[in-house]
């Protein structure tokens, strides 16, 4: 999936959209996606001028969004917006660096109605990076026009 065809799935763009492409997708079960890391990115330029990282909190949005195209690929939540309701067990064991490709697999665990949980992790060269437990819900359309 390029992210073009993401882009008609999830609502972010630019310079808030952390998938580069979705390389599988399983409707309403699993996503594998793919962050390629050019340098130019904003954030490089003040985390950390000296010593450019990906932000933890950037890594954890990017398993997000993975997890968002596994639940809004549903033809019952196209159109919708996935919200963050909680982080569990968040960990970051290896810092992501300009030029770095990270991988990001996310699966729904449970869910029931508009509330679920998730798990994703994110590896760089094989290496986990990233992993967490998260809560989401799945606004009524008409309640995310409030």
């Amino acid at each position: 999936m390029t992210q073009e065809e993401i882009k008609a799935i999830i609502p972010h763009r630019d310079p808030f959209l952390f998938l580069s492409e979705v390389e599988a997708c399983v409707s309403g079960e699993s996503c594998t996606g793919v962050w390629k890391l050019t340098g130019e990115e904003y954030f490089f330029k003040g985390h950390f001028p000296d010593y450019p990282v990906v932000p933890g909190v950037l890594l954890l949005e990017a398993v997000c969004q993975t997890g968002a195209v596994a639940i809004l690929c549903k033809d019952e939540y196209r159109g919708r917006i996935a919200v963050l309701a909680g982080v569990e067990k968040a960990r970051f064991r290896k810092q992501v660096r300009p030029g770095d490709t990270i991988r990001m697999t996310a699966r729904v665990i449970r869910q029931k109605g508009i509330i679920g949980v998730a798990e994703g992790e994110g590896y760089v060269d094989g290496e986990l990076a990233v992993s967490a437990r998260v809560m989401f819900g799945l606004p009524e359309p008409e309640a995310q026009n409030v």
